[in-house]
């Protein structure tokens, strides 16, 4: 396109440095609280302020802040069952179903031992507690494999496969807590069973022990995919699944391992939300919301780039924003869904500068001696 005497086109980029990855997703979110500012407002209610309250809330208040840290290593496992079978160039949009699959095999184990009959029981959490958090792997990978399996041997598009399985694990929990439920609780229907004193998970500084899991799993995913055998097929099979059979590289393998793998992380998001966040420990009646705010760790994957490490920033800011906007939207008295809203505008937004991950702006000036080229990045 030509705008007098210059030329402005669209340029592929060859490869994006990190640091520029990150200036552009600073800049997304500015615009996105702009854009989201007219909301304010619309309701006459001044943005700084309203922004001030969000913001200090989600991560300055000794009560908002572990809940901000709470909701974002859930997003981040979320997001971490989301990006290892992207790095394969599939998609998990499962996460929901696999967490929920999770957090029943958390209650059901808990159920075997008699927590639900006796919770003031004692039990060796030392012991317990590592097997409820195997359980909940296990069902979400074993839940996650499913559609692993049908793509790899049948071809079986898995983002089809995963949302249907959703839906089953959605109303299977429902029928698991709601009256007459083997894991209804005594508080009223729609709601699991309290977790026994005795399993609540140990707090470090104030937050869940998974929290540090999360950011160690960051570190081990990272190396898997960079430093061996298993993450460069992963890799390989995401660039070109045909290159990667001829080369060897099974096409039944890999969808299946990186299924599992997802599956398993997003079960341990059940186990850390319904069994390891204080104030929690149960299936709570609500138990939808959660399901849908996992969603929102395909938003963290595709912003970090598939990316293990750059998600906790993102995860975290996404929970902190969403802890934040809840209380906002009580304190400064406006409608119900200020937090979704926010994260809405915000996804949209983010996702649209992705564009800028993959093209530059480059401005030549057309002129008979040579051209003056400048690129805006």
């Amino acid at each position: 396109m030509r705008l007098g005497a210059l030329e402005v086109k669209l340029q592929p980029r060859a490869s994006l440095p990190g640091w520029k990855a990150a200036l552009i997703s600073v800049l997304a979110i500015v615009v996105a609280l702009l854009l989201f500012s007219v909301l304010f407002v619309l309701a006459r209610v001044s943005p700084l302020e309203a922004y001030r309250e969000i913001i200090s809330y989600a991560f300055f208040n000794r009560f908002g802040l572990p809940l901000s840290i709470s909701r974002g290593i859930f997003l981040l496992l979320c997001t971490y069952a989301f990006i290892v079978p992207y790095q394969a160039g599939l998609w998990n949009i499962g996460m929901t179903g696999q967490l929920y699959l999770g957090s029943l095999a958390v209650y059901a184990v808990v159920l075997a031992l008699g927590g639900k009959a006796n919770p003031s029981a004692a039990y060796p959490a030392g012991l317990i507690i590592p097997l409820l958090m195997l359980a909940a792997m296990a069902a979400g990978a074993a839940y996650a494999g499913v559609a692993g399996f049908l793509k790899g041997k049948f071809n079986v598009n898995e983002i089809v496969v995963t949302m249907l399985m959703n839906f089953i694990a959605f109303w299977l929990v429902s029928y698991t807590i709601k009256e007459g439920g083997p894991f209804m609780g005594g508080s009223g229907e729609g709601e699991g069973f309290k977790l026994p004193a005795a399993l609540n998970a140990p707090l470090v500084a104030g937050v869940p022990f998974t929290a540090f899991l999360a950011l160690a799993l960051a570190v081990l995913l990272t190396f898997m995919f960079a430093k061996t055998k298993v993450g460069y097929e992963i890799r390989a099979y995401g660039k070109s699944p045909a290159a990667a059979r001829y080369a060897g590289i099974s096409g039944l393998r890999i969808p299946v391992l990186v299924f599992l793998i997802g599956g398993a992380l997003a079960g341990l998001a059940g186990y850390h939300y319904f069994a390891a966040v204080p104030g929690v420990y149960k299936i709570p009646t609500n138990y939808g919301y959660f399901g849908d705010l996992a969603f929102y760790g395909i938003i963290c994957g595709l912003i970090a780039l598939g990316h293990p490490l750059p998600a906790i920033p993102v995860a975290l800011l996404f929970g902190g924003l969403s802890v934040g906007g809840r209380f906002a939207q009580g304190k400064l008295h406006m409608n119900f869904g200020l937090d979704y809203a926010l994260l809405g505008v915000l996804m949209i937004t983010l996702v649209a500068f992705q564009f800028f991950y993959r093209y530059q702006i480059v401005v030549t000036r057309l002129e008979r001696e040579p051209a003056d080229v400048r690129v805006l990045r």
